[in-house]
């Protein structure tokens, strides 16, 4: 037998480790095949689609009642005047945060928005879908509305009233109360006399007024 030299002995090595790269490659392919005949992706996982009805519960539905006293996130309203205009049960006088001239100007442009179509812009109820047959809303001027605590305006959006639906879904509760204050304000300013105008402002007034008549 010829014996073996350094040569022969490389040789037969590189063709031990390409035998053994071919099989670890094998055995790879073969796990690769196996796990991919395992996969279940998510859009066929097994699952019960809206109202399906099932077996499983004795009540025959899939999805599950909500457990009694659940809230949804960001609905834990522990703030009984912000959210409901009362304080202990009774319509409050009063507003939840002070009221800033941002809040009257923001309050104004969600009135626009929102009230103007009925209210019309200085409060009088005869807004444009009145002027086109739909029932007027009493005018915010009249003594029973004037003596009204705020929280009265502030629940009406909530609630609604008479041929008024909610604007709960429309307005925030915030906004809610701003646009109470802003109808205050027009009430105010129907009822207002020069007297109530601020001196500088009321000087000027007068000069342009006296101007205006010389003319």
């Amino acid at each position: 037998m010829k014996p073996e030299t350094r040569l022969d002995g490389r040789r037969r090595a590189v063709r031990n480790g390409d035998l053994a790269r071919v099989c670890g490659v094998a055995w790879l392919s073969t796990v690769g095949i196996l796990l991919a005949g395992c996969r279940l992706d998510m859009h066929v996982q097994p699952k019960y689609l809206p109202y399906e009805p099932t077996t499983f519960f004795d009540d025959g539905r899939s999805e599950r009642p909500v457990v009694p006293g659940t809230v949804a996130r960001g609905h834990l309203h522990l703030d009984e005047l912000l959210y409901t205009g009362k304080e202990n049960g009774v319509l409050a006088d009063k507003f939840p945060f002070p009221i800033t001239r941002a809040d009257l100007e923001r309050g104004r442009e969600r009135y626009n928005i929102y009230c103007t179509p009925c209210h019309d812009y200085n409060g009088g109820g005869h807004g444009m879908i009145v002027q086109r047959g739909f029932p007027p809303p009493p005018s915010f001027h009249i003594d029973r509305l004037r003596a009204a605590p705020a929280g009265h305006f502030f629940d009406v959006m909530t609630n609604g009233d008479g041929s008024m639906y909610s604007y709960a879904t429309r307005v925030e509760p915030e906004d809610r109360w701003r646009i109470a204050a802003y109808i205050r304000a027009l009430q105010l300013s129907h009822q207002a006399t020069i007297h109530d105008v601020p001196g500088a402002i009321r000087r000027k007034l007068t000069e342009e007024s006296r101007k205006a008549q010389i003319r």
